[in-house]
């Protein structure tokens, strides 16, 4: 399956979306269609074999709507960017040009009636012609302004998908064409047209809604702003080595193997490698270390890193679209993109919205005129003011602007959500299960007692000890390794390795059989550990992770090995129970290590001498026991129960099997960012059902009222103009309310 994003041109509200995501998802192949009406994108997953973007663009374009296939570059979304402030600065140049010549029509036709003065000359019983020509000559110039409502919206009204632009050309139109019918009649003689005009509906229902287009474009490129922060982490250019010369390139000319020298204060524009000069480098965007890192030959470096002390010389080893920056953008992008569950509330409804507003308009309309024996001029304006406010825009901004906010929000603090889902589920677990290597403790062992057995010396035991460790990646391999370099130790040759898994490592040294591991692997090799156990048992008592070194059969010595806790770990896991999550540690150390580490935190529950395969199941078991789960971890051995879990969240740091396996990252490896995951979480879903429950508390009050309820009940009759104005409004207070997310501050104080 392959997945493509694609901007989309045209949309306005959400049966906008709906009618794309329906016209695409008919397509043969397409295995999934989400389109954002916020971002003004649509991600499809497809069989490249059965299907081409061609024909998924052809069918959008179809549809009524434009599509472009989006790369994904820094370039592309920096015009996308720019594209969006010509739009913010085309809409209030549209508002500007038609309030300037809404407000004198306003003025002419309301205007006596209010008792505001107007000239003799210009009032509708003393001259009659004069007064609607102005009113037909101020008018035509705003509507020529808007036309794109009446050119999208009756075009989509006679492909069968009405939307929001289809009920403004509706109302607006037939205000227009009734006054204009009026106009002829007046110079035709029938004077009595002139008061019952709606130039001024129609011309003030399009200034509105400009205005409100315009406070939900601006409100929406707000939303996006963690995208432009990201954006602004890389520079714009590199100084690259070409033939022995120096010369400035923009990013995107820039190619794997080529040399780029990067000097003290500049931002290091690609991920490379150092092949000269050495440097300390300020990583905290992407780990959140404060502490500047020392960098020298060899070491990898990361694009939108702050060059703090030397110069250097480095080989791009990435394409600009595969950077770690890059990929971090894409994550935020990708979160952004996808709809949370409880949009589908609004598709539901938003999929028969429009028809049934047309079809109540109508009913309304006719109804006051053959029922209530009103006048025509009174049954239009019950069905433009229904049309007017009706339209569902609230509706389909309520969710995907504030997954906008909180997605943005979170990647301010280091909290990458991979999906709205992601985001919506986290605030329902139950459970959290915390891997311990990595995500509890530190990640980073060391080698903390030596003891021998059999004549050996420690010496010989780490000898052998790193002969078997020197090619395992293993946290505990790493200690030894750490140690081995401290002490100068000479690393001896081994073959026929062998991993067995949750165990322990062994190997051939000089024609011997090496073994190294826990308990369970002595015992499974039947070697007598009987003599140690209270010994064993002791350094587990202190959290430290013995283990045990054999020679054939023979018990020759153990490493212990410490992993010191976080320091924010203890705080974290207090918080996570206040607010009523069960807490449990899952790792593959024995019991007694796993209990000292768990009782230092605060942790009851710990499910020890767990098998890396065995984690998933763990997971599963809990699952089926009717709890939701999240389950937080950094390793390879968690990837499965990540990908088991309702939620599965990676600490950033660990290997990128953990990461792609997970729904959200922890960029900072902290343990109380999954603190700050679960609040965010619990706000932007609280964010979403206040906008959905003011978006259908609107329709439900404002559709009746339009409707002349009021009106029966011996209250005012509802002006289509205000009916616009409301209209607006309930857009523009949904993405104010979603805005509210901005000033999110989590909680981590236990």
């Amino acid at each position: 399956m392959k997945s493509e994003d694609y901007a989309i041109d045209g949309m306005v509200c959400a049966s906008c979306s709906l009618t794309i995501e329906k016209a695409v998802s008919k397509l043969i192949g397409v295995s999934d269609v989400n389109v954002n009406l916020t971002t003004e994108k649509m991600n499809v997953v497809y069989e490249p074999e059965s299907l081409d973007k061609q024909k998924i663009v052809s069918t959008v374009i179809a549809a009524g709507y434009g599509a472009k296939l989006l790369v994904g570059t820094s370039d592309e979304i920096e015009q996308q960017t720019f594209s969006k402030e010509r739009q913010i600065n085309k809409l209030w140049s549209q508002f500007v040009y038609s309030a300037i010549l809404t407000v004198p029509l306003l003025y002419i036709a309301m205007g006596s009636m209010l008792g505001f003065w107007l000239p003799d000359f210009m009032r509708s019983d003393s001259n009659p012609r004069l007064f609607v020509a102005v009113e037909l000559i101020l008018a035509i110039p705003v509507v020529i302004l808007n036309f794109d409502y009446y050119r999208i919206g009756f075009k989509t009204l006679l492909k069968g998908h009405p939307n929001m632009d289809s009920l403004v050309a509706l109302g607006s139109g037939a205000a227009l064409v009734y006054s204009v019918f009026g106009t002829t009649q007046v110079f035709l003689g029938k004077y009595s047209y002139s008061d019952t005009l709606y130039y001024e509906a129609a011309g003030t229902i399009l200034t509105l809604i400009t205005l409100g287009k315009y406070f939900e474009t601006v409100s929406k490129g707000k939303t996006s702003t963690a995208i432009k922060k990201l954006l602004d982490l890389a520079p714009k250019t590199a100084n690259v080595i070409v033939d022995g010369q120096e010369e400035e390139r923009l990013l995107a000319d820039i190619k794997i193997e080529n040399i780029v020298i990067v000097r003290p204060g500049q931002k290091i524009p690609v991920d490379g490698q150092i092949i000269e000069g050495n440097s300390t480098v300020d990583e905290s965007l992407l780990t959140g270390e404060s502490m500047p890192v020392t960098k020298k030959f060899g070491d990898n470096v990361f694009g939108g890193s702050l060059n703090q002390g030397g110069s250097f010389k480095l080989k791009v080893t990435k394409k600009q679209k595969e950077t770690v920056l890059s990929q971090i953008i894409k994550l935020v992008e990708d979160a952004q993109a996808q709809k949370a569950p409880i949009a589908k509330i609004a598709d539901r409804v938003s999929s028969f919205f429009v028809p049934t507003v047309i079809i109540l308009a109508l009913l309304a309309g006719f109804g006051w005129y053959f029922i209530g024996n009103e006048s025509f001029s009174f049954s239009l304006t019950i069905a433009i003011a229904v049309l007017v406010i009706a339209c569902p825009c609230a509706l389909g901004l309520a969710t995907p602007t504030a997954i906008m906010v909180g997605t943005g929000k979170g990647a301010d603090s280091g909290v990458f959500f991979k999906s709205g889902t992601a985001l919506e589920s986290l605030q329902n677990v139950q459970a959290v299960v915390l891997d311990k290597t990595g995500t509890i403790t530190t990640g980073i062992p060391s080698v903390t007692d030596i003891f021998t057995f059999n004549n050996f010396t420690e010496k010989k035991v780490i000898e052998l000890a790193a002969a078997l460790e020197y090619n395992s990646e293993h946290p505990l391999a790493r200690a030894i390794m750490a140690y081995v370099r401290e002490h100068d130790v000479q690393i001896r040759a081994a073959s026929d390795f062998q991993s067995i898994a949750g165990k322990g490592i062994q190997a051939v040294i000089a024609g011997d059989t090496i073994s190294i591991g826990n308990e369970s692997l002595m015992m499974a090799k039947q070697i007598d550990v009987s003599q140690i156990k209270k010994q064993v048992d002791g350094l587990a008592l202190q959290g430290k992770t013995p283990l045990l070194l054999a020679l054939g059969t023979q018990l020759v010595g153990i490493v212990a090995i410490a992993d010191s806790i976080k320091s924010s770990s203890w705080s974290a896991i207090a918080r996570l129970q206040e607010v009523g999550l069960e807490v449990i540690m899952m790792t593959g150390d024995n019991a007694k290590t796993a209990s000292a580490i768990a009782e230092q935190v605060g942790i009851e529950i710990v499910k020890s001498e767990v098998m890396p395969a065995d984690k998933a199941k763990q997971v599963q078991a809990l699952r089926i026991e009717g709890k939701r789960v999240a389950m937080v971890g950094d390793g390879i051995n968690d990837a499965p129960a990540l990908a088991q879990a309702d939620v599965g969240i990676a600490i950033g740091s660990g290997t990128d099997v953990a990461v792609a396996a997970a729904d959200i990252v922890l960029l900072h490896n902290d343990l109380l960012d999954v603190v700050t995951a679960y609040q965010l979480s619990k706000a932007t879903i609280r964010n979403i059902k206040e906008n959905l429950f003011w978006a259908f508390a609107y329709n439900i009050l404002g559709i009746p009222v339009a409707m002349g309820g009021l009106f029966l009940l011996g209250g005012p009759l509802l002006n289509p103009m205000i009916a616009g104005a409301a209209m607006s409004f309930s857009s523009v207070s949904v993405l104010l309310n979603a805005l509210r997310l901005r000033s999110f501050r989590p909680s981590k104080k236990a």
